[in-house]
């Protein structure tokens, strides 16, 4: 594991490490589309606690990954409170029930069910997290690819994705790069020494030198792939991808169980009387 960029170029020695891609990319995709549809906190905790133990059991480097997180609990509690100024009655809306907890003026107030809407929305942020991150953390470029291609996602599209997730880290080095030379030819960079402002303007002429440096790798890529008549069939194999093991079987059943769940509550919504889109226990 590259420990900056946390991506993988070598598959691990976990349990989730060793599914195949296309075990991994149908998961993640499902629980995704799990997330999303449901406001349910007795279906977002579940996932929220798988999450984290499969983050505990890929034995990541956590410093990065401390760093992330704490980034998203600080942005993602900035947001609920921009929601709660927009509108401090969003609970209501979602509850059908009213109960005031506190009031401050005939705007401001505080209520159960909007406490009980930021709390299940920072759970599920969470959770949409914890999916994303084990799910980087536990899959390589080429099972990327190879994960996308088993759900009909077209080859060439898995390429692209695939060589993107794979140039992140020499895009940066090149970024590292580029500014320590201009730094040794006299362009102040420290923190300590300029402003904000000025340093993001000689950032902006960091960037010209990299764009060209990209397209230089661009260029020699496709060239590369022409050699070797990449495009020319209609399938392609990868070498990334293997066998089923019984772990990929068991993991194949959780996900048949996350369809059948997302298919059903999405025709419950649909077609129940009464409805409420978030789960309210207090009522």
């Amino acid at each position: 594991m590259n420990n900056k960029f946390i991506i993988n170029f070598q598959p691990g020695d976990t349990v989730l490490h060793k599914l195949t891609g296309a075990t991994k990319v149908r998961l993640f995709v499902v629980l995704t589309v799990y997330l999303i549809m449901s406001w349910d906190l007795r279906l977002i905790l579940p996932v929220a606690v798988a999450g984290v133990v499969g983050l505990f059991s890929l034995k990541p480097n956590w410093k990065p990954i401390k760093f992330m997180f704490a980034f998203i609990v600080i942005l993602n509690l900035f947001n609920l409170f921009l929601f709660y100024i927009a509108d401090p009655d969003i609970g209501t809306k979602f509850c059908a029930s009213k109960t005031v907890l506190a009031q401050f003026t005939d705007y401001f107030y505080v209520s159960g069910e909007t406490l009980w809407y930021l709390f299940t929305r920072f759970i599920k942020i969470i959770a949409s997290f914890m999916v994303s991150i084990v799910f980087i953390l536990s899959i390589t470029p080429s099972e990327f690819a190879a994960g996308l291609y088993s759900i009909k996602v077209p080859y060439k599209i898995c390429t692209v994705v695939e060589l993107a997730y794979r140039c992140i880290p020499d895009i940066v080095r090149d970024y590292q790069n580029i500014s320590t030379s201009m730094q040794a030819r006299g362009v102040e960079m420290d923190k300590k020494k300029t402003k904000l402002f000025t340093r993001l303007k000689q950032a902006v002429l960091i960037i010209v030198p990299l764009l060209f440096s990209s397209f230089d790798k661009v260029g020699n890529i496709a060239n590369a792939m022409d050699l070797r008549g990449y495009g020319k069939l209609k399938k392609r194999s990868y070498y990334a991808e293997h066998e089923m093991t019984k772990a990929d079987k068991v993991f194949k059943v959780v996900y048949i169980i996350g369809i059948l769940i997302c298919i059903a509550y999405i025709a419950y919504k649909m077609f129940a009387p009464n409805y409420l889109q978030l789960w309210y226990p207090f009522v």
